[in-house]
């Protein structure tokens, strides 16, 4: 059997039943029955989505931090991020400028901005940060990044030379930008935009045409929020002396655009970044087994979720994976993941959703007492060729 092993777990949140850190909880519990005397390592995890802040500064031993700034529509909010040691930064775009925070009347994206971000970003600049990584999911915004540019002290002039607000209606109206006055901090600074989508600026695939239907635009709004981005992206590039429609461009309604354009950013997965960001790699060092896991493995499970890097990480440092979800999708099976060795369903069995969400806990507790048993007996081939020291 296996002596003293080393159990690494690395589970996103089971969303509004069980957080990161309590699946590693229940998966030690359940493991020292098995191995007393093993060591396991909790790694929260999240892919650049919600809760991405609260996973990366857990695991890493950073701090969540307050900052006064402003919602979608420039009313006060007090929204959080982490920061990190070693001068770092995590800032969820939805933290300040994300669609939950809009009832569904108030969903617009002509009128909403990205600047509750910016301010954001200037927060973690006053507080002497210097490596920045943005997650741009779940934004209510289609500004191109002109909000947030606004905050950190870029101008956006009209064919007059007024000062335009920076929200979606703006986009047709920009004459010219005048960076004279960014932040210089941020030429100090590293920037690193989380991102798994790789939609354009402009265009049927783009920002407006995918995105803006979820913010509440019409069919005609996105038309007119197209065509002002066409413009806007003509300016940025007359700007800057190249073009930024690129892939993930597009994202957080242009936000991508506006990170590559005025932060000099880099465009990443984000699991890959999260992974980066808490050391994963160097973590599975002498690891016999690694757990993850997250709601549902489905079709989108291979692109970008937690359960497809874990994985990824494990092949390459040769650490069998295993996973524990909620369900498994029709048709879908470990082997559509590179580097699963094997998924364990919380359910053993059909169940009703609603009964499945209520028992989250007991279920997960169940399912990894599964999971350690077969590891203990070697019951299975997978397991028993893929663990080291196992009989």
């Amino acid at each position: 059997m296996i002596r003293a092993p080393r159990f690494v777990f690395a589970s996103d949140s089971f969303k509004g039943t069980l957080s990161s850190r309590k699946t590693a909880v229940l998966l030690e519990e359940a493991a020292r029955r098995h191995f007393p005397d093993c060591a396991c390592v909790a790694v929260p995890m999240a892919d650049g989505g919600e809760g991405t802040t609260e996973a990366v500064a857990d695991a890493c031993g950073g701090e969540v931090v307050s900052a006064h700034v402003h919602d979608p529509l420039g009313r006060p909010l007090v929204a959080n991020y982490a920061v990190l040691p070693g001068g770092r930064a995590v800032v969820e775009v939805a933290a300040a400028s994300g669609l939950p925070l809009l009832t569904d009347a108030e969903r617009d994206p002509r009128l909403t901005s990205s600047y509750g971000t910016g301010e954001l970003i200037a927060d973690a600049l006053v507080r002497g940060c210097v490596d920045i990584t943005i997650a741009l999911g779940g934004s209510a915004t289609n500004d191109g990044g002109m909000g947030c540019a606004r905050a950190l002290g870029v101008r956006f002039l009209d064919g007059e030379g007024r000062e335009l607000g920076g929200c979606g209606a703006d986009l047709g109206r920009v004459g010219t930008i005048d960076a004279s006055g960014l932040d210089p901090r941020v030429a100090a600074a590293s920037f690193h935009a989380m991102c798994d989508v790789d939609n354009p600026l402009v265009g049927p695939g783009g920002a407006s045409f995918v995105f803006g239907p979820q913010k509440g635009a019409s069919p005609e709004i996105v038309e007119e929020l197209d065509r002002g981005m066409r413009s806007y992206a003509h300016v940025l590039e007359a700007t800057f002396g190249k073009g930024f429609d690129v892939p993930g461009a597009g994202a957080a309604g242009g936000l991508g655009a506006g990170c590559l354009a005025f932060l000099g950013a880099t465009l990443e997965s984000g699991i890959g970044s999260v992974l980066g960001l808490v050391g994963f790699d160097a973590t599975l060092e002498g690891a016999a087994l690694c757990v993850t896991g997250e709601g549902r493995l489905d079709s989108q499970t291979a692109h970008g979720k937690v359960i497809s890097g874990v994985a990824a990480t494990c092949k390459r440092r040769g650490v069998p994976c295993v996973a524990i979800v909620g369900g498994v999708a029709r048709g879908t099976s470990p082997a559509d993941v590179d580097g699963l060795v094997a998924v364990v369903p919380t359910p053993d069995g059909p169940m009703p959703l609603e009964e499945a969400l209520g028992n989250a806990e007991e279920l997960y507790a169940a399912a990894a007492e599964r999971l350690f048993s077969i590891v203990a007996i070697g019951v299975t081939e997978g397991l028993r060729s893929a663990v080291p020291d196992t009989c």
